[in-house]
């Protein structure tokens, strides 16, 4: 029987490497591995779908969902997942001394409907009262300028959104003072250069985050997995073969953390580490599926609801193949 050839564009980490090694095959698919970053992907995916299969911003596949279709499928394997408190850097002199005080402020995004922003928004709201509507929001290159929004938004006039000037960085502007704070997923080059005045809103950011998980039992989605829609209705088999596929890799990945006698990783206490993330977030911390990820899901469409983004609040099941919802055991 001849094998549907399908290319997958998706970073190389722990929890993809099975697949791209060929240790984990997928069920009827001759599989190409595009090694792209993940900003590339999203960008060249949401505007042109030029991926089969893809790693997946979650944030705007929600947001495109929201206000019409998105032209890909989720598959809810997640392959990116990461706590935010590190991403947000102020200027030390302005008086940033609390998540409070960035009301009123001038801060810089890449993309204000990139997942991190989206997740640190929701978690500046629910814990500490900062409204998207008590910010400026000034949007933009972290590094290089001439960035623009992967797709486009229509905000509402309550928020204060505008792109910075195309001969300008985020970086650029924080250290300048032009504007007093950035959340980015990538630390800004700015804090290397002078780290007296530009610095982390949460320094102990890893107390921080598992202080959120501990109260809220939220560990952040940022990537899913997603199908070219045309692909997908062509051959609704593949949505389950892929799922099915993640999550055995995902399962070598994390029996390849539990190794002692030879560390896969290079950290010389990774035993004790993953033993820490344990106590604090259980056995199965990374966990696949919907049901599964309902509370960080529901949470995802209530912000982007609330930021402007999407004006009806999103079924989280509707992001996803059905046949993914709950996967077949013996």
């Amino acid at each position: 029987m001849r094998r549907l050839p399908i290319a997958l564009a998706c970073q190389n980490s722990d929890r993809t490497r099975p697949l791209i090694d060929g240790r984990v095959t997928i069920e009827g698919v001759d599989l190409t591995w595009l090694p792209v970053d993940p900003e590339e992907i999203f960008h060249r995916a949401f505007r042109e779908q030029e991926f089969e299969v893809c790693e997946l911003s979650l944030g705007t596949h929600l947001v495109m969902a929201g206000n019409s279709q998105s032209p890909y499928v989720g598959v809810p394997a997640f392959l990116s997942r990461v706590f935010r408190h590190s991403a947000v850097y102020i200027r030390k002199d302005r008086g940033i001394n609390s998540p409070a005080d960035l009301k009123g402020r001038k801060i810089g995004l890449p993309d204000y409907q990139q997942t991190a922003a989206l997740w640190v928004r929701g978690m500046l709201s629910d814990e500490y009262g900062v409204k998207p509507t008590d910010v400026a929001w000034r949007a933009g290159g972290l590094e290089q300028p001439g960035r623009t929004a992967r797709t486009p938004i229509t905000l509402p006039a309550s928020i204060d959104h505008q792109d910075i000037p195309a001969d300008k960085t985020l970086s650029g502007m924080l250290a300048s003072g032009e504007i007093d704070a950035i959340i980015s997923p990538r630390v800004p080059s700015c804090m290397a250069k002078d780290p007296e005045h530009i610095g982390r809103l949460f320094p102990d950011y890893r107390s921080a985050e598992e202080a959120y998980f501990t109260k809220t039992g939220f560990f952040p989605l940022m990537h899913c997995v997603g199908i070219r829609r045309e692909l997908h209705e062509r051959h609704p088999w593949l949505a389950a073969s892929l799922m099915k596929a993640f999550v055995q890799a995902k399962a070598i990945c994390m029996q390849d953390m539990q190794m002692i006698n030879y560390t896969r990783a290079s950290l010389p206490w990774l035993q004790d580490d993953v033993a820490r993330v344990q106590k604090v977030m259980g056995s199965d911390y990374w966990r696949y599926g919907i049901q599964e990820n309902m509370g960080e899901l529901k949470a995802m469409a209530r912000y982007a609801h609330e930021d402007g983004l999407i004006g009806r609040l999103v079924d989280p099941t509707e992001l996803f193949a059905s046949s993914t919802a709950a996967m077949f055991k013996i």
